[in-house]
């Protein structure tokens, strides 16, 4: 089963019904399903990073430096997962890490000044936050002007007013703490707990990435609007002469983002009783990133949530293995643009060899 973008008339479940056609229903061969997935060029890529800093970093392969990588993974992860859906339906999202950080300060913002159990502002958050995800997608359908400066205007303005708002009220640029509020407890277990399995110690973002890949992964190949996704992505023009809903399916797009960015930002908020209104710029790019690392084509149409999974892995890998080797964590970026050069380079290959043995 291949995750590109097949005709829309063809597919299953879509506008223009069954399909025996259908390029996905046909039989093939194993290497051929292989080099067909979006996500293979970022398998080989983590197996290069993992086996490089196995060698040069004693301390990388211990269990608890296991349990490190995996966390630093999940929280880039948790965001690469609807940014990555959101590229396959050819579209970005610039406003994407400062969205989380509103989303904490929404919540610690309401419970201190209402002085409110601090789950009433759990579920503010989660209203506003999922309003401002909605208001990029009108935005763009109704505007049609491209995504990148839609959500490049979001960004500017919540930079604003996460810093402007904070200020204000609080009279900081970081929010009041709320560890001794009502609710806390239990928000925190939620959203910034740990468990141990083992002797490993793990954070619970590590099991909200897995059910939102899980999750992601369903509704892309076994729901009409994950065909809808890939449909938009190829040819928004053409999904919509075959009856797609373009702009819904756009529109529920970035409220998935906005979803994910509320789950990252009550972490943030419960992992640390406060929150810096300056925090989350330049997230967006990383979010951007590994999705591409993990095999999504900047052009919308193709991609996986599992790659986006692969790609933020690498990220947990590189910044920790680092970090372990005890290099300066100055050629962190450096690094970070290598790997986005070669997997791009890997990943244009591999669709080029599986186009080739059609």
């Amino acid at each position: 089963m291949t995750t590109s973008a097949p005709p829309v008339k063809d597919r299953p479940g879509g506008p223009g019904g069954p399909a025996s056609g259908d390029e996905r229903l046909l039989g093939a061969s194993p290497l051929r399903k292989l080099l067909g997935r979006p996500e293979l060029g970022a398998v080989v890529g983590a197996l290069a990073v993992f086996l490089f800093f196995a060698v040069v970093a004693d301390s990388f392969l211990r269990m608890s430096s296991f349990g490190t990588v995996l966390y630093a993974a999940s929280t880039i992860g948790i965001m690469a997962v609807p940014v990555a859906l959101l590229m396959i339906g050819g579209e970005f999202d610039l406003s994407a890490g400062v969205m989380v950080t509103s989303s904490a300060l929404v919540t610690s913002m309401f419970s201190y000044q209402m002085t409110a159990n601090v789950w009433v502002g759990v579920f503010v958050s989660l209203l506003v936050t999922l309003a401002l995800g909605a208001f990029n997608g009108v935005m763009l359908t109704r505007t049609k002007l491209p995504s990148f400066i839609i959500t490049l205007g979001t960004f500017l303005m919540l930079t604003g007013l996460n810093l402007g708002l904070t200020k204000l009220i609080s009279g900081t640029v970081s929010t009041k703490a709320i560890g001794d509020m009502e609710g806390f407890p239990s928000a925190k277990k939620l959203f910034a707990s740990q468990l141990t399995l083992g002797n490993i110690e793990l954070k619970v973002t590590i099991l909200w990435w897995i059910v939102l890949v899980a999750v992601a992964t369903w509704i892309l190949l076994r729901t009409r609007f994950g065909n809808w996704i890939f449909a938009v992505g190829g040819n928004a023009d053409a999904a919509r002469a075959v009856g797609v809903p373009v702009a819904k399916t756009r529109i529920g797009l970035y409220m998935g983002v906005a979803f994910c960015a509320w789950i990252s930002g009550q972490h943030l908020l419960f992992s640390f009783d406060v929150v810096q209104s300056g925090e989350g710029v330049g997230n967006e790019l990383t979010y951007i990133i590994a999705a591409v690392i993990g095999g999504c084509l900047i052009t919308g149409g193709y991609g996986s949530a599992v790659g986006s999974a692969v790609g933020a892995f690498i990220f947990g890998m590189t910044s920790k293995g680092i970090v372990y080797a005890e290099w300066n964590p100055d050629w962190f970026k450096f690094f970070l643009g290598a790997m986005l050069l070669l997997a791009t380079l890997l990943n244009a290959w591999v669709r080029k060899r599986a186009e080739a043995t059609r």
